[in-house]
């Protein structure tokens, strides 16, 4: 299980490093044609990369945040770090990503005028579709082996790592918008209405917003505490329900402080011959075999309670 979690975690860093170094390189060609050919949807593509490198270096600088040690300040770790930085990476691409896009579609519909050199816009589209692409498969196949056999949706409701997703869906957003710019670009100069380059560009803006509300949805669900996967919780349940030291294992409450970090509590019912010191090693053994199912669980609280009293108190969590 810690092989899996630190496959994961390196997996994650060769997601964000490769779109890094994709997306630093498509923005310099990306501006460098739009000051070319002076096409509208060539400068948002321009910004979009420019904003999706900018992403990357949050991510990676809230990863190396969320792995510092816990202390007395943060006695459950800095996990939520990455959480609240990706937060930030989804608002970015909606006000900076987005907004400039509409904006200078807008105005460039606007004041319309026609492009220079537009063999330039196409060459440069070419290479960031495949560089795109690239750095689109890296992510896909991480996500993928992290999440198994579930389908892409719900693997992206129930991923406890946003690193790979965010990467995932601006690598999506940025092929979607290739394709856009170059519908655009070339509409624009088959029937010379620079007007659908502006529109190209506007629509860009469209699919940045998009992706930019979903991240934020998912990334604020995460930042202010979600459930930990139900299999931990079964887990716990079943571990503590097979202890000879309990009578009634009663329901679990557990929640996801990072990738890698899980808090959780049991309500369990002891048998009542138990002194404290048997207790004591019940809780142990449960707790040690919980962190060797899921290493994760960081912290396992155990409240002894009769179950009317777990279901009293927990009414509208079952």
């Amino acid at each position: 299980m810690q092989n899996g979690a630190m496959a994961q975690r390196e997996g994650g860093n060769r997601v964000v490093w490769a779109a890094l170094a994709a997306n630093l390189a498509i923005a310099v060609i990306k501006f460098v044609a739009a000051a070319l050919t002076g096409s509208s949807a060539m400068l948002s593509e321009g910004v979009h990369s420019l904003v999706d490198t900018s992403n990357e270096l949050l991510l990676i600088y809230g990863r190396r945040r969320a792995a510092l040690p816990a202390d007395l300040a943060h006695p459950f770790g800095h996990g939520r770090e990455l959480y609240f930085w990706s937060f930030i990476v989804s608002l970015l691409v909606l006000s900076l990503g987005a907004g400039v896009s509409m904006f200078e579609g807008v105005a460039h519909m606007m004041h319309p005028h026609a492009m220079a050199r537009p063999l330039a816009n196409y060459v440069v589209l070419a290479i960031a579709f495949v560089v795109e692409g690239a750095s689109w498969w890296i992510a896909l196949r991480a996500f993928r082996a992290a999440q198994g056999k579930l389908g892409f949706y719900e693997a992206f409701r129930r991923s406890k790592d946003p690193t790979t997703f965010t990467v995932l869906f601006e690598d999506s957003a940025a092929l979607l918008g290739v394709l856009i710019a170059f519908v655009g670009i070339a509409a624009a100069q088959y029937w010379h209405m620079p007007t659908l380059d502006g529109l190209a560009s506007v629509l860009i803006g469209c699919v940045l917003a998009a992706s930019s509300l979903l991240l934020a949805r998912e990334t604020k669900d995460l930042l202010l505490g979600e459930a930990a996967h139900p299999k931990v919780r079964n887990t716990i349940l079943r571990i503590a329900g097979q202890d000879l030291g309990i009578r009634c294992a009663n329901g679990v409450i557990t929640v996801q402080l990072g990738p890698d970090t899980v808090i959780a509590s049991l309500s369990a019912e002891f048998e009542d011959a138990l002194d404290t010191t048997a207790i004591e090693q019940c809780v142990n053994r449960i707790e040690f075999a919980v962190q060797a199912a899921h290493p994760s669980v960081r912290m396992l609280f155990v409240k002894p309670q009769t179950a009317a009293t777990w279901r009293e108190r927990t009414i509208g969590l079952h």
